[in-house]
């Protein structure tokens, strides 16, 4: 008797430590960004607020470290783990730190203000922003869709069709295929619509224009993930047709059924990275689907004004799309608030009845 219920008492034991330990992992997981500024702490990230020209903090290389990374420093001949930037808040320094507020649509300080580091920290597409070969376009208030330099698109008469494949080697398991698929099925129609373009499901990986996968770390592109958060995709421009996403994150295609706090829209950044694939390079309206960076939780999906005026400069307009139809779109922005944790004390009280219940059981007359 005295054995059974020791060995009640060691099994719950056990399970609840399994059980915290579980917690634990996915927490810390879950909030890892390998990005140097982004992980530093909330408080540790405050000395550096209302930095200005002329300053020197420990920490400020890793904030030219990112603005190098994104296209905003020309450092030639050096890699992104390089310790050759300076801890100075110099006029270099300043200058890129201006060209990124612009380009980002935030009120220019050329200071690390509070806002400029929130953007920094904010998830984002690994497509460096271009800013030293951009090609703009002003269109009232519209304010700028960007190419790739050289305005590379796919070439041919069109109309004509593109073939997408997923990669069956490098992919992921937390969705389904047939989640995966619908989300980038719905990202490719969101296109389709404006432009003269269809895109065609295939299931020849090899021979398909746009290839698709799921890749951590280094994958061999010269772009290396870098895991949670930090950079959540990347594509490169026509017609090379590579799209990849880093297998690191939690891709959601419904924010009803993802606890997770840190959970990634699969959809929005499917739209994004396509845009990527068909010449598009990043735009300064916060509310285009070309807007570099997406919050956690955060859909926007469907295509904004400035990001159609900016595919069909392009490739033309899809005939069956009506010009007038410009002046009502609207982006789908819908930051969707992470649902309440799971109950996990509940998960103790359950365990810890399911150990009484036995243990009046086994001492039961």
């Amino acid at each position: 008797m005295l054995l059974t219920r020791t060995f009640s008492f060691f099994f719950f034991l056990v399970t609840i430590t399994l059980v915290l330990i579980t917690i634990t992992l996915a927490s810390s997981h879950a909030h890892a960004h390998p990005i140097a500024i982004s992980s530093r702490s909330m408080a540790d990230l405050a000395r550096f607020s209302g930095a200005g020209r002329g300053t020197n903090i420990t920490g400020i290389s890793d904030f030219k470290r990112y603005l190098w990374r994104f296209g905003y420093l020309n450092v030639h001949n050096i890699n992104i783990n390089s310790t050759c930037f300076s801890e100075d808040f110099d006029a270099i320094f300043e200058s890129a730190l201006i060209r990124y507020q612009r380009k980002l649509g935030l009120q220019v300080t050329g200071k690390l203000d509070s806002i400029t580091i929130s953007q920094m920290i904010t998830p984002r597409c690994g497509v460096p922003d271009n800013n030293d070969h951009t090609h703009t376009h002003q269109m009232h208030s519209v304010k700028n869709f960007v190419y790739f330099p050289g305005k590379p698109r796919w070439s041919g008469p069109m109309p004509t069709t593109l073939t997408y494949a997923f990669s069956p080697e490098y992919t992921i398991h937390t969705l389904s295929l047939r989640q995966i698929r619908r989300a980038f099925r719905r990202a490719f129609t969101r296109w389709a619509k404006v432009i003269p373009l269809t895109f065609v499901e295939s299931d020849d990986y090899v021979f398909a224009e746009i290839k698709i996968g799921f890749y951590s770390g280094d994958h061999g592109d010269g772009e290396p993930f870098d895991g949670v958060l930090g950079v959540l995709a990347h594509s490169f421009s026509p017609e090379i047709g590579r799209l990849h996403l880093d297998a690191a994150e939690t891709w959601a295609v419904d924010f009803g059924e993802s606890w997770s706090e840190v959970a990634v829209d699969l959809e929005s950044v499917a739209t994004h990275e396509i845009g990527h694939v068909l010449g598009l390079s990043h735009s300064s309206v916060k509310e285009a689907v070309m807007y570099p960076s997406l919050r956690p939780r955060e859909k926007r999906s469907r295509l904004h004004i400035d990001d159609v005026r900016g595919v069909q400069s392009l490739y033309g307009s899809n005939p069956h799309f009506i010009s007038s139809d410009l002046s009502s779109l609207q982006s789908d922005i819908s930051v969707n608030q992470a649902p309440p944790p799971p109950p996990f004390p509940l998960f103790i009280i359950v365990f810890l009845c399911a150990y009484l219940w036995s243990f009046f059981v086994v001492s039961g007359p």
